[in-house]
């Protein structure tokens, strides 16, 4: 390698790690105190050696309309110190002329908190613009030499692009079982033929809003949780179109009631194009346009008859089962674990019914969930672990003890989980004993040489008047001590 080659390589590492270890400086710049009626006030945010990758609303002026935001980028190199920026500047247009305030305010940029003091502006009359010739290329732009010798630019026209993009509320089935899952989503729709610049406007804002009217009351909720918008390529009647999922959930019925989705609005910024785009001036121009999504209904089916059919969960199902022991003792203790695990509403799984037995004793379980949400279904496990004591020895089935009925929407029919598990029991019955946890005294061992023949409350009548009587007396010479004291 040449050493002029090395050298520069060596000055461009040096450079770019001069541009890494910069940190990033967010600034607000205001515009001019003074505007003309028919001019713009602007408010420009700057990130400086960095890249800008959020921020918060600009401020509301009183006298003022916001007419959309235009951006720029830029890189500059001095004396072989790279240095780049980034810009976002907010444009407002005065609707009358008097003196307005802009008050302090603060801006979230890149997570970071930025501090403006305000600024007093005056909106005086519309001034005259110079409508001087301007040089064209070819292709009817602006020439650059028009910037060069000061000419101002006029502002462009604007038109507006027809989209093909749609606002949509889906779901994967159309008619449920009472108890059954169906997944919905709520996204927003680009073909890839689009040619109208589309953009989000504050999604989570809206969306906490668009809530309140989507979430059916009659269901139980699982929320997949989407944190950020992204593109997922899809295919619709032979169209391709990225879909763009803004909300989605699982539902269960909670009742026979149709599920019902109104329709909703959603914002979105839309740009006008200009027409005749300049090489140095604004090709676009923010506006905004709602959308809207279709009404959709779910209808909801009785489950078949069945003694259950009131508790019974709906979905597929398996089990899982394990026991730590084959044998054991009678008094002495064995763990039991009843796994139920599939795809349905895991949160409504009910407990198993464990019927009454003299030969064996069986303790409250503990239980441990775990819902999973993703792929459009939720599924997961409930896990129910056992103590159990055997009273009588023998051998056991512990399907006898534990099984667990569900309905399956595919199917469409009832089915059972059953234990597989069996448990060998050994040596004495314990059946008949019982052991004292407590000392009941010498009070209760006494009441067996204790009378139970009826005795007449009267006889002791004499016995409580002269008692009566003392107490009189006791009292009335107390009372004589202390009034002559």
């Amino acid at each position: 390698m040449k050493k002029s080659s090395l050298k520069f390589l060596v000055v461009t590492l040096l450079s770019l790690v001069t541009i890494v270890s910069k940190a990033q400086e967010v600034s607000i710049e205001l515009g001019d105190n003074e505007v003309p009626l028919n001019s713009v006030f602007t408010i420009k945010v700057t990130v400086k050696n960095g890249k800008l990758k959020s921020y918060s609303d600009f401020p509301v002026i009183e006298g003022f309309a916001k007419r959309g935001t235009s951006s720029s980028s830029s890189t500059n190199i001095v004396n072989g110190q790279i240095s780049s920026s980034q810009s976002i500047t907010q444009r407002y247009l005065p609707l009358e002329e008097g003196n307005f305030t802009l008050g302090a305010f603060t801006m979230d940029v890149n997570g970071e908190t930025v501090r403006s003091n305000g600024l007093s502006i005056k909106i005086t009359k519309p001034v005259d613009r110079p409508r001087n010739s301007r040089r064209r290329d070819p292709f009817g732009r602006r020439s650059p030499f028009d910037d060069i010798f000061g000419r101002p630019e006029a502002d462009p026209e604007f038109v507006d692009v027809k989209e093909d993009a749609f606002l949509a509320l889906t779901t994967d089935k159309d008619e449920v079982y009472l108890g059954e899952g169906f997944t919905m989503t709520f996204a927003f729709y680009v073909a890839d033929a689009n040619r109208a610049p589309l953009q989000f406007n504050e999604a989570g804002k809206q969306l906490s809003t668009i809530l309140k009217d989507l979430r059916p009351q009659n269901c139980w909720e699982e929320n997949f949780n989407i944190e950020n918008i992204y593109a997922e390529r899809v295919t619709i009647g032979g169209k391709s179109y990225n879909r763009y999922k803004i909300y989605e959930a699982a539902y269960f019925p909670l009742n026979l009631e149709p599920v019902h989705f109104p329709s909703v609005p959603f914002e979105m910024i839309k740009y006008k194009v200009a027409r005749s785009p300049s090489f140095f001036g604004r090709d676009r121009q923010e506006d905004f346009k709602t959308f809207y999504s279709r009404e959709k209904t779910v209808k909801v089916k009785a489950l078949p008859p069945h003694p259950l059919k009131d508790q019974v969960a709906v979905g597929q199902f398996s089990l899982d089962e394990k026991i730590d022991k084959q044998s054991v003792e009678t008094g002495s203790s064995f763990e039991y674990e009843f796994n139920i695990y599939g795809e349905g509403n895991i949160a409504g799984i009910n407990d198993p019914i464990i019927p009454e037995s003299k030969n064996m004793d069986f303790y409250p379980p503990n239980i441990n969930q775990d819902v999973n949400r993703g792929n459009g279904r939720v599924s997961g496990s409930k896990k129910y672990s056992y103590f159990g004591i055997p009273n009588e020895p023998g051998d056991y089935e512990m399907k006898d003890y534990f099984s667990w009925v569900y309905f399956d929407p595919e199917k469409e029919v009832y089915d059972t989980l059953r234990s597989q598990v069996s448990l060998n029991v050994t040596g004495e019955s314990k059946k008949n004993v019982s052991i004292s946890s407590t000392d009941l005294g010498s009070f209760y061992d006494s009441i067996d040489m204790k009378s139970n023949e009826l005795q007449n409350l009267k006889e002791g009548r004499a016995m409580q008047i002269l008692a009566n009587v003392l107490i009189l007396a006791m009292l009335g010479g107390a009372a004589v001590l202390f009034f002559k004291k």
